[in-house]
């Protein structure tokens, strides 16, 4: 098993934050797949972490990936593979995992004051913002970079 101490378990996590929380510091939460992680993830996530203080990346599970109707068949990379890279990057501080096909009921559990999605969703399709903008936080979706899209990279493989 990879070591990872940036990843945690919902239970895990809420009694790490909470003494942040008490300091006033400002929890950013995105969410995602990110199998076959490209500059265009990199790049998301450091101008998620630039909106607050912690970034919490919730990562779907291997089985919630499959029920996204991703093709071909994803993910390519396992969930502790995905989970050990991600962890390597300074712009992510906590992952959690989760199983659900949305992080609905995760952004209810860590009540995170930011939301952000990428710019190909609309704030009106994006899973928890009822319940963030009901604590008084903000929802964003953030253009992505041009050019980078792992679907694209997948077909590209598959042409070799």
């Amino acid at each position: 098993m990879l070591n990872n101490p940036k990843l945690y378990t919902r239970s895990d996590l809420l009694p790490v934050l909470a003494p942040l929380r008490r300091d006033g510091r400002k929890f950013v939460f995105t969410n995602g797949c990110y199998d076959l992680l490209h500059p265009g993830h990199v790049d998301f996530l450091a101008r998620c972490k630039a909106l607050g203080d912690k970034l919490i990346l919730g990562l779907n599970s291997d089985a919630s990936v499959s029920r996204q109707g991703k093709r071909p068949a994803r993910p390519v990379v396992p969930f502790a593979e995905r989970a050990f890279v991600l962890a390597h990057l300074a712009a992510v501080d906590f992952i959690v995992g989760f199983e659900e096909d949305t992080p609905r009921e995760l952004i209810a559990a860590l009540r995170p004051q930011v939301l952000v999605k990428g710019g190909d969703w609309s704030p009106d399709r994006i899973a928890g913002r009822d319940l963030v903008e009901a604590d008084g936080g903000k929802v964003l979706s953030l253009p992505l970079l041009a050019g980078y899209s792992t679907t694209a990279l997948i077909e590209k493989i598959r042409c070799l």
